[in-house]
């Protein structure tokens, strides 16, 4: 390939682009950490520059497009590519109407839409959608795919619908199958129809799935009892994809920082904006004041978490989508997993969560875990391969033991100690790992969520940092 990079690939970056870059479908099954997002920008480049496209559609959840738009395309796509991104928004300002018309505009530049998946539910996003298709040689792009897996969902529908639309398709995801080898029959579709073999969905799962008929309060219902035929399965797929995961990657480095985004709700926005101006919220007649400027910045974060303790002691939940985006976050990773959450209530919530989502066995470590059972939670951890998640406080299970049986790291909340964030951390960086790290950290856009995050990273006391006055500035 003659091709300039902007920022270096892996060898595994580069099989994926020599097996995929001209081909009209193709799924990167690439774990998490692993650097797909690279791979499907430098993917484009060479079909732009062979003039093949001059369009990118990508789609992607809430949590994530927004950093391809902020973050990956600035950084992976080379400089001589000229290029016009626009981030999709459902309102649209004058100022975003604007941006939006100049994807329109007839010129030689490659003109990027960055949408969120949710979008697609809808007729205004669907619509706009179609008219960008419509304009342009376009490559269409469904990041972590997974989320058109549902073929009854509206957003599905009307995805598949117009990926005939565009010249070159792409799947992006690390866990094609979340729940069963089903899941993969609407993303293929999306790809190309007919891709597996099976035109109708039924078919693909009378060839796949074993079934049962079973009665729910008088109702006859088929449901999958067992699967077959995988091998047949997986050597369809190998046809069209490439499949790697982090621990396969020897070149990687050692330690790679990632963040999710998430969007307050109505309730937090409302509550999260009276505790910064006033240091006084009310929610559901319960009322919270602050008297200290570091309560105060507890508060702040308690609510991007979903929660708060009120004047009167008692502990009040508010709607909120961290939990979602976790679940999400741990559906696209392999392998065992470390979560780290600031608040016992968060550990609550996500000891709830994954009871109800994965089959999974897990272990908790903080505060409320009998002293009898700490260590036997470690080692079951890591010697268990059915345990798969480990859950815990940084103030309780951030010093001194060892979790090198997983390589990734869920931050769902963070305190604001630089020690135990960095203690924390080297639960998995310790003798014993032989594998490249990921850290995730969740976090509430345009909150103290990101700036506690960015002054983790950098190693900067936040205590000391926002004292006197940096406050107002800091928050």
């Amino acid at each position: 390939m003659d091709y300039k990079f902007k920022t270096k690939p892996y060898k595994h970056q580069l099989t994926a682009l020599e097996n995929s870059w001209m081909k009209s479908y193709y799924a990167y099954f690439m774990e998490m950490g692993t650097g797909k997002s690279k791979v499907l920008i430098d993917n484009a480049a060479m079909l732009y520059d062979n003039g093949k496209i001059d369009g990118l559609l990508i789609i992607a959840p809430k949590g994530v497009y927004k950093n391809w738009h902020e973050a990956e395309i600035p950084t992976h796509l080379p400089d001589h590519v000229e290029n016009v991104s626009v981030l999709w928004q459902a309102a649209i300002t004058k100022k975003q109407k604007r941006n939006l018309d100049t994807l329109f505009k007839t010129d030689h530049r490659l003109h990027i839409l960055c949408m969120n998946v949710e979008a697609f539910s809808t007729k205004k996003g669907v619509d706009f959608a179609s008219r960008f298709l419509s304009c342009h040689r376009t490559m269409m792009v469904i990041d972590e795919s997974t989320t058109i897996k549902n073929k009854d969902a509206k957003r599905t529908k009307n995805i598949c619908s117009l990926a005939t639309y565009s010249r070159y398709r792409r799947i992006l995801t690390g866990s094609p199958v979340t729940k069963s080898p089903l899941d993969l029959f609407k993303q293929c579709e999306f790809l190309r129809p007919e891709l597996l073999g099976h035109v109708s969905f039924y078919t693909f799962r009378q060839r796949y799935a074993v079934m049962r008929k079973m009665n729910f309060g008088g109702r006859s219902v088929e449901i999958p009892i067992g699967y077959r035929n995988l091998d047949e399965l997986s050597a369809k797929l190998k046809a069209f994809s490439y499949r790697v995961l982090k621990d396969e990657c020897l070149d990687l480095p050692k330690k790679t920082f990632m963040k999710r985004i998430i969007q307050l709700s109505p309730d937090q926005f409302k509550l999260y904006d009276q505790m910064k101006q006033m240091a006084l919220a009310q929610h559901n007649g319960k009322s919270m004041t602050t008297a200290t400027v570091l309560t105060q910045l507890m508060r702040l974060q308690q609510i991007t978490c979903g929660h708060f303790t009120a004047d009167d002691g008692t502990l009040q939940d508010i709607k909120n989508n961290r939990i979602e985006e976790l679940i999400n976050v741990l559906n696209e990773v392999e392998g065992k997993v470390v979560i780290w959450a600031h608040w016992q209530r968060d550990v609550h919530k996500i000891i709830e969560a994954i009871k109800e989502e994965f089959d999974e066995s897990f272990v908790d470590y903080y505060g409320l875990t009998p002293s009898a059972d700490r260590q036997k939670n470690i080692k079951k951890f890591q010697e268990d391969p059915n345990c798969r998640f480990f859950i815990g406080t940084p103030q309780t299970g951030g010093y001194g033991i060892t979790l090198t049986a997983a390589s990734t790291m869920v931050y769902y909340s963070n305190g604001y100690d630089l020690e135990k964030r960095q203690q924390s951390e080297a639960r998995i960086d310790r003798i014993g790992q032989t594998r490249p790290m990921t850290y995730i950290d969740l976090i509430c856009e345009d909150t103290v969520d990101e700036k506690i995050v960015k002054s983790l990273r950098k190693k900067v006391d936040i205590a000391s940092k926002i004292m006197g006055e940096e406050l107002k500035d800091w928050i």
